[in-house]
């Protein structure tokens, strides 16, 4: 399989996947209410929006550089790879359920957000499991120092710590174990993982 290819179908499935996030944002309309009111009693949806945007984008970001790298795209790779489209495929769903039910408390409210949480911990295993594929010798084109490597391994870390932290937080309060899920795009923003790419020389212009 060509690196292209792959590349274009991740990127087709991340698209598609962002788009469908937008869908949940809509209300009721005429008939139910002020507008304003039914935008402020939809406030769950909007927020699980923006974390769903911002940690899927993120995802898209770092997968990019990555593959870039990667010497030759085998067939492990490419399950690899739709592990984690499986994943990105969920949080739409996962993201409009957690926007129904947040607000309403109670059982529900737990069981939507650790769905919601196991679709984040899910797509971030998945792409940590691709990074250390590509760890094993002659699969990269350019090698990672063994030091960038554990600082890479430290910074996915913290996701999944988050995301544990959130699942056990869930039982208690589903608004706070929202909020720790929140954290780890927030933290990817400022914590940028090292440079995984090809030499400038090999980039596309």
């Amino acid at each position: 399989m060509s690196r292209n290819r792959l590349e274009v179908f991740s990127d087709a499935v991340f698209a598609v996947a962002i788009t469908l996030l937008a869908m949940n944002l809509a209300v009721a309309g005429p008939g139910h209410g002020p507008l304003l009111h039914q935008v402020a009693d939809h406030w769950p949806s909007f927020v699980v929006y923006l974390i769903s945007f911002l940690t899927i984008g993120l995802i898209w970001v770092n997968h990019h550089p990555l593959i870039e790298n990667v010497a030759v795209v085998d067939r492990t790779l490419a399950l690899l790879n739709l592990v984690l489209m499986v994943f990105v495929v969920l949080i739409p769903g996962e993201t409009a359920t957690v926007g129904k039910y947040l607000a309403l408390g109670g059982q529900d409210a737990r069981v939507a957000v650790l769905m919601y949480t196991a679709a984040f911990m899910g797509m971030g295993l998945s792409f940590a499991g691709i990074f250390e594929w590509s760890m094993s010798s002659g699969r990269l084109r350019q090698r990672l120092p063994k030091r960038a490597r554990w600082k890479a391994r430290l910074q996915f870390g913290v996701a999944s710590v988050l995301y544990l932290a959130a699942v056990a937080v869930a039982f208690v309060s589903p608004p706070v174990a929202l909020a720790i899920i929140a954290a780890v795009p927030v933290y990817y923003i400022f914590e940028r993982l090292p440079v995984i790419g090809p030499p400038a020389g090999d980039r596309q212009q």
